[in-house]
This record gives C-alpha cells, sequence and structure tokens, in this order.
C-alpha cells in the first residue's frame, strides 16, 4: 500500500517563512482518504503575493501562527512513505523555514515532486501545474492551495497507475 501527502503552501512574501496557507491531501491506495486547508498567520504583515493568490494580511491576521496549527495537521504526515508537491523543493524549503521559525519539529521525509514526475512519466513540457492539468484533464483553481494539492496528488496517483517510478 502506498500513502503519501500532497501539499501546497501560498507565501505572503519571498521569505520562505512566510506560509499564509496551506492545503493538505492524505493518499491511501490511490485514494484521497484526508484533506484540510487551513490560513496561517505568518511572522510579517507584509503580503506581495495578493495578486496571485488573493490573500491579504485582513484574511490571516487572526487565523494561528504556524506552531499552533502544527497539532491539526501532524497527522497528516504520520506513516506516509513520501511528500508530494509541485516544485517540491519550494514547498519542502517553505514547511522548512515556516517550522524552524516557529521552533516546531516537523518529520524528515521524502520528497516527491509532480513537475519531475509529469515530464519522466508523459513528457509533459512546460510543466507548471495549470500546463500539467490541462494535459492530463485535471480540474484545477489555481494558486488554491488545497486544489493545488489536490491536483499533485492527482498526477501522482495517475503515474503510480501507468507504473511510473516514483522517487
Amino acid at each position: 500500500m502506498t500513502r503519501f501527502l500532497a501539499l501546497d503552501f501560498e507565501t505572503a512574501d519571498q521569505g520562505r517563512d512566510s506560509a499564509c496557507a496551506v492545503g493538505l491531501v492524505r493518499v491511501e491506495n490511490g485514494r484521497e482518504v484526508d484533506a484540510a486547508s487551513f490560513l496561517i498567520r505568518p511572522p510579517r504583515r507584509r503580503f506581495i503575493f495578493t495578486h496571485i493568490h488573493g490573500i491579504t494580511w485582513n484574511d490571516v491576521r487572526d487565523e494561528p501562527t504556524f506552531d499552533r496549527l502544527w497539532p491539526r495537521i501532524r497527522r497528516f504526515f504520520r506513516g506516509v512513505d513520501f511528500v508530494a508537491a509541485h516544485n517540491a523543493a519550494f514547498d519542502r524549503s517553505v514547511l522548512e523555514a515556516t517550522a524552524d521559525g516557529n521552533g516546531v519539529r516537523v518529520p524528515r521525509l521524502t520528497f516527491v515532486c509532480s513537475m519531475a514526475v509529469a515530464r519522466r512519466t508523459w513528457g509533459i513540457f512546460p510543466t507548471r501545474l495549470q500546463d500539467v492539468c490541462d494535459r492530463l484533464g485535471i480540474k484545477l483553481r489555481h494558486h488554491d492551495a488545497l486544489s493545488d494539492a489536490r491536483a499533485c496528488a492527482k498526477i501522482i496517483c495517475r503515474a503510480l497507475r501507468a507504473g511510473a517510478w516514483i522517487s
């Protein structure tokens, strides 16, 4: 049985510690078994990516910081074989910087990049999330953290069904 977590972060500014939203989708044996999204209060009020994701300081000012949110999301990480993200290096760096900045210890897990998987499995270029979803017929509300995480999960599930090597 393959168990993985697909996740997506949205950030407020260029700082990797500025997570303002996270989408989480847990998959077991090719089926989504749990999903959630949360707004996160970042360490600064400065929002320069609102034009991308639509989130503002007013949306998050009363939301929990990552350390307060962690007890609600850590269950998604338990017992998974890997974590998947589209452009995994970015999301991994956001998770690590946000956790470090909030004194949270996250488990060390293998990350799988659905961009790389899409390139290897289907030869898709360019491999922005919207491009991959368009090619595979996956619905997407881009830059909505839960929609992005769910799309990533679907990409990985399709690749696994196609016999792709996931690493």
